[in-house]
């Protein structure tokens, strides 16, 4: 089966990573072809075309995933989804976008949010040989800044700072299996429109 799916980051991005990373363990023969629109603003105006574009490559459907929460956010600031969703939907809509064939994923807060969810993951990549690190599991990953959350625990247990171009695939690679993650609501509707599994 070959998927398409639309992320708010860059080519390297963590997004990308860790989503594909994860839709493979979902399901190992997934064939994923996906499209990098750098921020919430282009995934928002540009992912009409895109979804177009990946339909008429072969995709059978096509996931568009991002951060409720972007990663610029300012203080105090309340984005919603229902905007953020209808801007989506006006957006497909206006190249003529079969809507069944796309399924929306919008992550509260954001990614990091999946990557907080798994404390063993944590343990295992911030853990070295000489020194294990058992952290401790995460009350409401999906809650209070996930980013900086994840940031203060890195600088905490190892003295460097979380990279999520780098330590997000690498999180996601570490998760030993799906019961922490089914947990969150998105991660949870990500595995049964990437995959039809239901967790």
């Amino acid at each position: 089966m070959k998927i398409g799916m639309i992320f708010e980051c860059g080519p390297l991005g963590a997004d990308k990573k860790v989503c594909e990373r994860l839709a493979l363990r979902l399901k190992p023969d997934l064939e994923i072809r996906s499209e990098t629109l750098d921020s919430k603003p282009d995934l928002i105006s540009e992912c009409g075309m895109a979804a177009a574009e990946l339909l008429e490559d072969g995709c059978e459907r096509v996931i568009i995933v991002w951060d409720l929460y972007p990663a610029w956010r300012k203080r105090g600031e309340k984005p919603c989804r229902k905007e953020d969703r209808d801007d989506i939907v006006k957006a497909l809509e206006s190249v003529g976008v079969d809507q069944t064939k796309v399924a929306l994923i919008c992550i509260e807060e954001e990614l990091e949010a999946w990557l907080l969810a798994d404390h063993r993951a944590i343990s295992e990549v911030l853990s070295r040989p000489t020194r294990r690190v058992q952290i401790s599991r995460q009350k409401r990953p999906d809650r209070g800044n996930p980013k900086t959350r994840l940031k203060k625990l890195f600088v905490e247990h190892t003295g460097i700072k979380y990279n999520d171009l780098f330590d997000a695939e690498r999180l996601a690679a570490a998760i030993p299996d799906f019961q922490r993650l089914r947990r969150i609501e998105s991660f949870r509707r990500f595995a049964l429109k990437v995959a039809d599994v239901t967790l």
